[in-house]
């Protein structure tokens, strides 16, 4: 950003076949930042000369205005200072006639063409051109510009149309209730009294003048400013002839004297990084996805299976480089390893590559990198259509500080408080929205509606709730503010939360929301009626913690840690959890999920596999992350992906991936066949131990249930041994012969297990055993986990 140069001077030179309307052939540059105003009068060696060159006119046709527009006025709409241009712009009656005064900075002539014929304007000052219609109405009317060494260009003239935005539309931003404000802000062709055209729009309350630039005008604004719409904040243009594929960006003026070039906050598409510009989009894609969504609206998702398969978009399969490509194969890999959802980190637009897309600078906006907005609809659908639900990482928590993003966006903070000490986000160098500004919160809201109506995505993941709930988060005592009653919670973003959940929940039937919150907030996924935030599911950190903490530990020393497993039930049905083992966890030397575990390569894979049958059996939702699904060995990097190559079988020291694999789709199989393992995720009901203490033998057991009562159970045995003749108690089935088989067992051979095995049904005898009137006698197998059901 630079000061303003004195009135008249100008730090860039723009050469004078820089063109100032869209049909005008296009050359770089790409979007660049401008250090002054632009030539604001007769002196720019750009200008053209006030002498017309026209052919003469029908006699009375066209007269000069007796009264030309006052200098300073002309200064200041040329300077990108006029707060309505459009009243002087356009058609207007004036005494004796119509006023025609149009701005084509570097034009050379141009000429208004009329039903009556041709008639040549005259240039006064500053690239703006004048005339006088002897008519006391505006004719139709069309624009022929000439430019030096150019053929005339016929343009239709934007000023003289309405504003784009409705009454309501402005009643609504300003309440803070516009539910879909896409559409009434950022870019949209459409056709304005039968001229096809892009409407613009833009929330910069505090700027002094907006204009917009783009690769139509050669990036210099002096030809297209826009007008404030009031009290509002909303400055609008229409520009005639400019459709799909324009770039372009918004040139603000602060009232501190600054230029400042920012990329539209509503923008639906944009540049591919490293570019920043905005992009005009439309979709015409058209969804093939109807029974998905009919029976996605029905759907009790608390009392439903989701095992839901996390992954970074650009980095799963590198040569896999767009929507369209991954749509091809993800849809099927998903389908053979029977996830039912998939989650994508962050889809939306950011411009570093290595913040994985947590640092959004374009909200509206799908990532370039892969593609179109319509490729990413195509994936989206594709995967509907495998009846594979899609969830997308959202992050409402903060922004970067890029100069052409939302950082004091117009001069001034906007989307982030005035307040430095709520707007730093201390852990990531970002800045946190203003929660208490009705606009902020209206532009999170109607964000969050955006990717469930425009895309049909299934569910929202909130990234770092906890950072917005609480005023200290990671903040030394005196480096924050107290909210009104002088605690550490964040009113304001509790009352945004409430509000996006209960908007997502009330416009879009079957979407969940889903909430990364690590503290003991209370209610999180408590309905907002009953004064919760309103979020569906909470990823369970606390269970992520605690049984990591245990699983890393020697089998020799895990029965000190016995109630790191067994605490999360302490809790289970507080809130409405999902297991998380997450890209986070296997990043930044933490490790991948199979080196967390001890002992030598065979007994990590071992135990690996018996904690994923512990996690499929616990009470909640569960959530893979790519790569933990064939257990490989190294942590996820986001340039390089997963280590697909592990899974050919050719080499034998490969082989045992590829089990870990087949065990991941095994146990999506029988989770799916089995209600008791979902049904009753958030009732007390539908969980009991057999048997939680057993801290010397580092066992566990306990039985699942589903609502009609039909059990699983879950035997856990997290030492290296083999255990002949374990007895475990059972639930009563009724009847006489209580038979009991595996369902699956994590120490299978086909998984790369000893095989060690009940291979036959197993009969519950009366034999009373961990409080239950029958028990049997098992064969465990070392560091696995049984599940058995009724045969």
């Amino acid at each position: 950003m630079t000061p303003l140069d004195p009135p008249g001077r100008t730090t860039r030179s723009v050469p004078a076949t820089f063109l100032a309307g869209p049909d005008s052939p296009k050359r770089e540059p790409a979007t660049v930042r401008r250090d002054g105003p632009a030539p604001a009068g007769p002196a720019s060696a750009a200008e053209p000369s006030a002498e017309p060159s026209a052919k003469p006119v029908p006699a009375g046709a066209l007269r000069l205005p007796e009264a030309p527009l006052p200098p300073g006025e002309v200064d200041r709409l040329v300077g990108g200072q006029h707060h309505d241009p459009h009243a002087l712009l356009g058609a207007h009656p004036v005494h004796g006639g119509t006023a025609i005064r149009v701005l084509r900075p570097f034009a050379e002539r141009v000429v208004v063409e009329t039903g009556q014929g041709p008639v040549e304007l005259t240039h006064q000052q500053g690239g703006l051109f004048t005339g006088l219609l002897a008519a006391p109405q505006a004719p139709d009317y069309r624009l022929l510009v000439s430019y030096p060494g150019g053929e005339p260009i016929r343009q239709h003239d934007g000023y003289r149309t309405p504003p784009t935005l409705g009454e309501l539309d402005l009643h609504l931003i300003s309440e803070g209730r516009h539910e879909q404000l896409w559409r009434a802000l950022g870019s949209h062709p459409r056709t304005v009294d039968g001229v096809r055209g892009t409407a613009f729009a833009v929330w910069a309350p505090n700027a002094a003048g907006v204009r917009l630039i783009g690769d139509f005008n050669h990036w210099n604004g002096t030809g297209h400013p826009m007008r404030s719409l009031g009290s509002s904040g909303i400055w609008e243009l229409f520009v005639p002839d400019l459709g799909e594929g324009a770039q372009y960006k918004y040139e603000i003026r602060t009232r501190q004297g600054w230029v400042l070039d920012k990329a539209d906050p509503l923008a639906r598409a944009a540049q591919v990084p490293p570019g920043t510009a905005s992009v005009v989009t439309s979709s015409a894609h058209r969804w093939q996805d109807g029974e998905w969504m009919a029976r996605r609206a029905r759907t009790a998702h608390h009392r439903a299976p989701m095992s839901v398969y996390e992954l970074h978009l650009p980095s799963w399969r590198p040569d896999l480089t767009t929507y369209r490509a991954i749509a091809a194969e993800l849809p099927q890999y998903l389908e053979e390893l029977n996830f039912t959802h998939v989650e994508f980190m962050p889809v939306m637009e950011h411009p570093f590559g290595g913040s994985w897309g947590y640092q959004v600078s374009g909200y509206y906006a799908p990532t370039a990198r892969l593609g179109s907005p319509d490729d990413f609809r195509f994936l989206v659908d594709t995967l509907h259509q495998h009846g594979i639900g899609v969830i997308v990482d959202w992050v409402p928590a903060h922004f970067p500080k890029d100069d052409f993003a939302l950082a004091r966006f117009d001069g001034e903070p906007l989307y982030e408080p005035a307040d430095p000490l709520r707007a730093e986000h201390p852990d990531w160098g970002t800045l946190e929205f203003d929660y208490g500004r009705v606009e902020v919160r209206n532009f999170l809201v109607a964000n969050a509606v955006y990717w469930c109506e425009e895309f049909h995505v299934d569910g929202l993941r909130v990234d770092a709730v906890a950072s917005m709930l609480y005023l200290d988060y990671s903040r030394d005592s005196g480096a924050w503010t107290p909210n009104r009653h002088g605690g550490r919670e964040n009113l304001d973003a509790a009352a945004f939360l409430q509000e996006m959940n209960a908007t997502v929940y009330r416009r879009c039937p079957g979407v969940i929301t889903v909430a990364e919150e690590s503290t003991a907030w209370d209610g999180v996924t408590r309905p907002t009626d009953q004064g919760g935030l309103g979020f569906g599911l909470k990823w369970n950190m606390g269970w992520m913690h605690d049984s990591l903490v245990y699983m890393s530990k020697d089998p020799v020393h895990r029965k000190y840690h016995h109630n790191e497993m067994t605490f999360s039930m302490v809790y289970a049905y507080s809130e409405n959890y999902i297991l998380p083992i997450s890209h986070d966890e296997v990043v930044h030397g933490k490790q991948a999920l199979v080196a967390k575990m001890p002992g030598d390569w065979w007994q990590q894979r071992a135990n690996h596999r018996a904690y994923l049958g512990f996690m499929w059996a616990h009470p909640g939702k569960q959530l893979l992350f790519m790569g933990q699904e064939f257990a490989q060995g190294s942590e996820w990097h986001h340039e390089q992906g997963p280590q697909w190559w592990v899974l050919d079988e050719q080499w034998p020291a490969h082989r045992e991936h590829a089990g870990v694999r087949r065990l991941v789709r095994d146990l999506n199989r029988r989770y799916l066949d089995t209600p008791a393992l979902w049904e009753q995720d958030t009732a007390p009901a539908g969980f009991s131990w057999l048997d939680g203490g057993a801290a010397e033998d580092n066992l566990f057991s306990f039985v699942r249930y589903a609502a009609d009562g039909t059990p699983l159970v879950a035997v856990c045995n997290f030492s290296p041994v083999v255990r002949h003749g374990h007895r475990v108690g059972l639930p009563e089935l009724g009847g006489r012969d209580q038979l009991w088989e595996e369902a699956l067992n994590t120490d299978a051979a086909e998984y790369g297990g000893s095989g060690t095995a009940n291979s036959r049904p197993v009969k519950a005898e009366a034999v009373t055993w961990n409080g239950r009137p029958r028990s049997a006698e098992l064969v465990l197998p070392p560091l696995a986990t049984l599940w058995l059901r009724p045969a």
